[in-house]
């Protein structure tokens, strides 16, 4: 492997064995040396590409912010009805944390460090309330309140987040999206889910 090669691989085991640790420790709870063990490099290697566990923890939030970016341009492309919409944006946002151990790292480092600049929320949570703030009323299924409808979806990505770590209920780790998914049709009877903008997502995930 060549010499710039081998830094790169380094720097993304490091990336992602951090992301583990920050995602299942915090910010206070992980160290360099459990990182350094987790990612089996040694403690030279993890602060010459990595001055601080600060530096680092910026790197994994700003790896996942980036990727919860790319999703959320993706799926502003959909120009179907809004409450659909958020549901499906909301699937596909649980999708990307089950997926991507950087993405629920930045989402629980943002929790914990209210004065930090990555605000996870800040990025996928206004484009949720805009959406629906802006629907026409006849987009808008009947006696549904649309303000309401915002929070919860924010609170059902939100929570989702949390109980991913610590799941209440037994097998709910692996069937959040498909959970989500029937709470949507409880909550807004007759609900579409269009597959086409969950990312990540096969048709049929989508549509269970």
């Amino acid at each position: 492997m060549a010499k710039q090669e081998r830094a790169l691989w380094t720097r993304r085991t490091l990336l992602r064995a951090a992301a583990g640790e920050f995602d299942r420790h915090g910010y206070t709870g992980s160290s360099l040396a459990q990182i350094a063990r987790a990612a089996d490099i040694s403690m030279g290697a993890l602060t010459f590409h990595f001055a601080s566990k600060r530096d680092l923890a910026d790197s994994v939030v700003e790896e996942g912010n980036a990727a919860t970016l790319a999703l959320v341009d993706r799926m502003a492309r959909y120009d179907g009805p809004p409450v659909p919409y958020v549901a499906s944006l909301t699937l596909a946002l649980v999708d990307l944390l089950q997926r991507e151990p950087a993405v629920r790292a930045a989402a629980r480092l943002a929790r914990e460090e209210s004065c930090t600049d990555h605000q996870w929320h800040a990025l996928w949570a206004p484009v949720v309330c805009a959406r629906l703030e802006q629907a026409p009323p006849d987009e808008v299924p009947p006696d549904t309140d649309a303000t309401a409808i915002a929070d919860m979806a924010v609170h059902l990505v939100s929570g989702v987040e949390a109980n991913l770590r610590h799941p209440a209920c037994s097998g709910a780790r692996r069937d959040s999206v498909r959970r989500l998914a029937r709470i949507w049709r409880q909550a807004v009877p007759g609900i579409t889910l269009p597959p086409h903008p969950c990312d990540g997502l096969t048709d049929r995930a989508c549509a269970q």
